[in-house]
């Protein structure tokens, strides 16, 4: 099932690529709005009912300490793998587990994905 997702600037074009290609639904802050901050990006997603894709941690800070809302948030921890390879694990992450990502901050790492469900 096609997802919505927006993906912070800080994600590898090749995911962003990779996503679409899967048929998801996809905007990439990197060609709507350079430059915004992290508040903004949580906002959009928020506003979009899009999962946020992000490589930047500062949104946990966001969503845990300062308890801002989210549609959910997949933070992408595959350093060391080519952007391709970051792409093809990110779609096959999103085939496996798809639904339990929406309302979730789930963090991608090589090998797995740990999903925590926001409290209701």
């Amino acid at each position: 099932m096609p997802l919505k997702f927006i993906c912070d600037e800080g994600v590898d074009r090749p995911i962003v690529e990779a996503l679409r290609v899967a048929g998801h639904d996809v905007t990439y802050v990197a060609e709507q709005a350079p430059g915004i901050d992290d508040e903004a990006v949580l906002r959009a997603a928020s506003d979009g009912a899009r999962v946020l894709v992000t490589a930047d941690k500062d949104f946990g800070e966001l969503v845990f300490r300062q308890g801002r809302v989210h549609g959910g948030i997949v933070l992408v921890r595959l350093h060391g793998l080519d952007a391709m390879e970051k792409g093809r694990m990110m779609v096959a992450a999103i085939a496996e587990h798809g639904s339990e990502l929406e309302q979730s901050f789930a963090v991608l790492e090589k090998g797995r994905i740990r999903i925590r469900k926001r409290p209701s």
